[in-house]
């Protein structure tokens, strides 16, 4: 993948239309499925609706598989649904929908870029210590880090940034692997042979974005269950 990302400068600051067409265009597609799942909500669920409380109860369920405090998972489950949501689509958007512009790429999966994925998993970090200094109180909650035992401090701290490495490391990898992969397939495989290799192709880059639809559908859960994992974490005495 040699293409570069779309940055332009306003006001002095540095712009990433890439990540930002991206993210707007998961938004749309979020923001439209949800309103076709919930258009016609009725006591008597029809299929659509059915389809979005199936979602809904599958992220809270792993809102509650993961977090013990009763009060953190009432305000967790619409962050854990949309959290669920958001990922999963921006997974799959560069697997279906990329776009460049001579050597810049304009379309593609926001998760494929460590900013963004580090950005999620930032926003998780800091609601969990949200969480755990309501939970706690500040001085409880700071005092946590010194528990078992005193001389585990240090390595709790450093537990708290191999977390934020690994919830948004872990999810760009995967993504951006697969976006690899499918451009190897079709770009430079397909063209290395003439028409033997681009008939070859064709079913390589089908079973490899089926695959890719898997692992990123799989990483989506991942995220959201390891988000939880570290909230629960906060909210609990050691």
């Amino acid at each position: 993948m040699g293409e570069k990302s779309v940055v332009r400068n306003l006001f002095g600051l540095n712009f990433n239309i890439t990540n930002c067409f991206g993210g707007t265009l998961v938004a749309i597609a979020v923001f439209a499925l949800v309103y076709y799942l919930a258009k016609k909500v009725t006591l008597k669920p029809n299929k659509r609706q059915n389809v979005l409380e199936y979602l809904i109860d599958f992220t809270n369920g792993i809102v509650k598989d993961n977090v013990e405090d009763k009060d953190a998972q009432k305000h967790l489950s619409l962050y854990a649904f949309t959290l669920f949501m958001f990922v999963f689509f921006m997974n799959q958007l560069g697997l279906f929908f990329e776009f460049s512009i001579n050597d810049h790429i304009l379309v593609k999966s926001p998760t494929a870029n460590p900013l963004i994925t580090m950005t999620m998993a930032m926003m998780t970090l800091l609601l969990s210590y949200n969480f755990g200094i309501k939970r706690f109180g500040a001085k409880g909650y700071f005092g946590n880090y010194a528990k078992p035992v005193g001389f585990l401090l240090p390595i709790n701290i450093i537990e708290e940034f191999t977390n934020f490495l690994t919830l948004s490391l872990r999810l760009y990898g995967n993504i951006y692997a697969g976006e690899v992969l499918l451009t190897l397939i079709g770009g430079r495989f397909a063209k290395s042979a003439g028409w033997f290799t681009i008939i070859a192709s064709v079913p390589l880059t089908l079973i490899w974005q089926g695959f890719s639809v898997f692992i990123g559908s799989i990483q989506a859960y991942v995220f959201v269950t390891l988000s939880m994992v570290y909230i629960g974490k906060k909210v609990t005495e050691e």
